[in-house]
């Protein structure tokens, strides 16, 4: 069961709205690597309703359904790109935070090795936001399954 309508305090929630927008209009990250950056860190916080948002917006994008599905063990795949890879590192590190040396020095290494400055602000941005998001909608018992892809763009 519900507890709040996130709608009816949409307002309240724009900033997070303008921060993902910023990030897609900077296009400093490509859209399916934004999307398996929010696939991913919705999978590790269990927020249904994120998860099937996105999903559906990354299979509306063109994103193939075995990359979705092999997402939780991208380690042990070829199917992501060594940016790819390097994004999801960096989102799961962010939103584990299970300790202040979380984000590693040789994570940051590795990860300017593929992201200039610009867009590695944005990929943190990214997983503060989906962070957030995937919280207010635990809090507030969204309930996952009736979203339409491209709902929320």
């Amino acid at each position: 069961m519900t507890r709040f309508a996130i709608q009816r305090h949409y307002a309240a929630m724009q900033p997070l709205v303008t921060i993902t927008q910023n990030i897609h209009k900077a296009a400093r990250l490509e859209p399916a690597l934004i999307e398996l950056v929010l696939m991913r860190c919705s999978q590790i916080n269990g927020c249904a309703y994120c998860l099937d948002m996105h999903s559906k917006d990354a299979r509306a994008a063109g994103e193939t359904e075995q990359r979705l599905y092999v997402l939780p063990a991208w380690r042990e795949t070829t199917l992501f790109s060594e940016r790819e890879r390097i994004a999801l590192a960096w989102a799961e590190e962010l939103t584990e935070l299970d300790s202040h040396e979380a984000v590693s020095d040789a994570l940051y290494e590795q990860a300017r090795q593929h992201f200039d400055e610009e867009a590695l602000v944005d990929l943190t941005l990214l997983v503060a936001t989906i962070n957030s998001w995937n919280r207010i909608n635990i809090a507030a018992r969204t309930i996952g399954g009736s979203y339409k892809a491209g709902a929320h763009k």
